[in-house]
């Protein structure tokens, strides 16, 4: 049985804080990889603003290389469409019926969960690591993850793994880390406007953004 953390997202494009967070998982959790799943279509962006799923997934490829513990599925790219992760999960489910699977978001995203497809199903179905830089107030997620609890059995931890965990129950985990100030629509701006973006993706991914004209 293997412990995966699932970090799906648009990655459009991938940078430095998306790395961080994978990073920093690994560290406070004893998952054996993250699997880094860029979505086709995303159901809550703007499409117009996101480059072809081939892209970005190659991107992704190529930030994840040389991390051993990190490695890249295309299980969205592959199914053109709208990517929902309840969908996701049940096709890796069917895959891999013996591993363990846990979600990994930041805390904006968890605001808007009940807005998910078949949320509930999700919930009953992997646990949640939900990630936010310090300063955010967790109490803004109470209100949510009560909710949630009145009709899922969840249990609520705080940013360390519990020393004995059972897996009866699907559970929540807080996690508050320090991620670079990065964001990929930041990146897309100053691509946009002939600005340098070194120093906010890998050397690989900034050279693949050129070498392919993306966001200019």
């Amino acid at each position: 049985m293997a412990l995966v953390g699932l970090f799906g997202g648009t990655f459009n494009p991938v940078h430095y804080g998306h790395l961080k967070v994978a990073e920093e998982v690994l560290a406070r959790f004893p998952l054996d990889h993250i699997w880094f799943i860029p979505s086709y279509i995303p159901p809550h962006k703007d499409s117009k603003e996101v480059v072809a799923a081939e892209h970005r997934l190659k991107m992704v490829e190529i930030a994840c290389q040389n991390q051993p513990k990190i490695l890249v599925s295309d299980i969205e790219v592959k199914n053109p469409g709208r990517s929902y992760s309840i969908i996701t999960l049940k096709k890796l489910k069917e895959l891999y019926p013996d591993d363990l699977f846990f979600f990994i978001l930041g805390s904006d995203a968890f605001l808007e969960i009940e807005t998910w497809k078949d949320y509930t199903e999700l919930l009953k179905e992997c646990s949640l690591i939900v990630v936010s830089r310090p300063g955010f107030k967790f109490e803004l997620l109470e209100q949510i993850i009560n909710r949630i609890k009145s009709h899922n059995q969840i249990r609520v931890f705080g940013p360390t793994w519990p020393e004995e965990l059972e897996f009866k129950e699907k559970s929540i985990y807080l996690l508050e880390i320090l991620t670079p100030d990065i964001s990929s629509s930041e990146i897309r701006k100053k691509l946009q406007a002939g600005l340098p973006i070194t120093g906010l993706v890998p050397p690989g991914v900034e050279d693949y953004i050129h070498k392919f004209n993306l966001y200019h």
